[in-house]
């Protein structure tokens, strides 16, 4: 494979390729590279490469021209890669994809980026390494080139190297141990030294599985698992993020479409569904706060139907779920039931269709240290007061769109899944 490099900094890749695998790789050649520097091709006497931008503001911009001229020195079945942070996502999924190509041209920005005329002109299609902020597209285009390098046929040696390696089979990789087998009082695993090949394998699918599962969840989802992987799942005892966070539906005060302030009545579906999505991501608990008398009678006999009797026994699932439910007067109270068995107060993450501007992810950071409460309304919506007094208030779901009228239910059943970013 040929990589074409496009930067004003061709130094920057002379140590990286020349050691390690990529280094052997070039005495094979398996891999090839050249590069390609803008200002090689720019008309200007002091071969400037970027000017000011258009509009005022700080920085510089690459010239479009000098970059132009670079490209079209390449090879008709070069493919060609920008790096930039708004690019698609470099996953081993896609490096697999261009380890298919026979040439790949990496284009390398610098200062404020590039004429955006540049991608009008030429077939550039954007990548990004990460979500964060680098000097120039060269690091990024290193990131690149191994995780693309090693891809080709021979390069590792042994490619069965680059198949167990973390992301090549979905999850992260198993723990790996060398001797000595004791060090300061730790062992290897017994089973890595019993020679039964069977136990090995089992040992170590399990173990990604597990490093996985605690550190990376959001990539299980995707991930080609057995019967057998999610049975070991399933059988895991750990702690969750989803025990750190509580729901509670509150049915006063909330507004009419007036602006009034009212309490709405308890309907059986708003009990049963949000505590069947409590019961399915393991939350801590759900609230339904109505200082209603009735309501709350109501409330704790249709909770009994199903955890006694012939519901209990008709239904064991309902009964499940519904044992995550707790009637209190006012949400205050739901705070107070969360502090005592939890020992901390819970961080009050209000929600409302018209207002809100905390993200999911910003919220799902409470939940890896503290108790966290997602406040739902009924009617029309929670009463100023209500998420004035919240520590958060979270974005509405679809707050880009006219028409953002969901049932409770189903928007809670979202900011759930949305909040927890896991797979169970």
């Amino acid at each position: 494979m040929r990589f074409s490099v496009i930067t004003i900094f061709p130094e920057f890749f002379e140590s990286p390729l020349s050691c390690g695998l990529l280094s052997k790789a070039r005495e094979k050649g398996l891999v090839e590279f050249s590069f390609i520097n803008p200002r090689d091709h720019s008309t200007d006497r002091h071969h400037n490469v970027d000017d000011r931008p258009y509009g005022g503001g700080p920085g510089m911009v690459m010239a479009v021209d000098p970059l132009r001229r670079a490209i079209s020195t390449l090879g008709p079945k070069a493919r060609i890669l920008m790096l930039s942070p708004k690019g698609r996502p470099l996953t081993q999924a896609l490096a697999r994809e261009l380890a298919g190509e026979e040439e790949l041209a990496l284009l390398c920005g610098r200062y404020e980026g590039f004429d955006a005329r540049l991608e009008e002109l030429c077939p550039i299609e954007a990548v990004s390494v990460g979500d964060f902020v680098l000097n120039g597209g060269e690091t990024g285009a290193l990131c690149l080139i191994e995780a693309v390098g090693r891809l080709i046929p021979d390069f590792m040696g042994k490619d069965e190297s680059a198949d167990e390696e973390s992301f090549s089979t979905g999850f992260l990789e198993y723990p790996h141990y060398t001797r000595p087998e004791e060090y300061e009082g730790l062992k290897v695993p017994e089973v890595l030294s019993s020679g039964h090949h069977g136990r090995i394998a089992q040992w170590r699918r399990e173990q990604s599985l597990e490093t996985t599962l605690r550190m990376r969840p959001d990539i299980l989802a995707n991930a080609p698992l057995t019967d057998a992987d999610i049975k070991y799942l399933k059988a895991l005892d750990r702690v969750r993020p989803g025990r750190n966070l509580h729901v509670a539906l509150v049915h006063y005060p909330v507004e009419n479409k007036s602006g009034q302030t009212i309490t709405t009545s308890l309907t059986n579906l708003d009990l049963h569904d949000i505590a069947r999505v409590s019961c399915t991501y393991g939350l801590g608990g759900y609230y339904i706060c109505t200082p209603v008398v009735d309501q709350q009678t109501l409330a704790r006999t249709l909770v009994g139907h199903w955890r006694e009797g012939y519901g209990l026994t008709a239904n064991p699932d309902r009964s499940e779920a519904l044992g995550r439910v707790r009637v209190v007067s006012l949400l205050d109270d739901a705070v107070a039931d969360i502090a005592a068995r939890t020992g901390r107060r819970p961080k009050v993450l209000a929600t409302s269709a018209k207002a809100g501007n905390m993200t999911c992810e910003q919220a799902a950071r409470w939940l890896r240290d503290e108790p966290v409460l997602l406040v739902l309304g009924t009617g029309h919506g929670l009463r100023p007061e209500v998420l004035e007094g919240a520590d958060g208030m979270l974005r509405a779901i679809r707050f880009m769109d006219r028409y953002n009228h969901l049932s409770v239910r189903s928007a809670a059943s979202i900011m759930v899944d949305r909040l927890l970013g896991d797979v169970g």
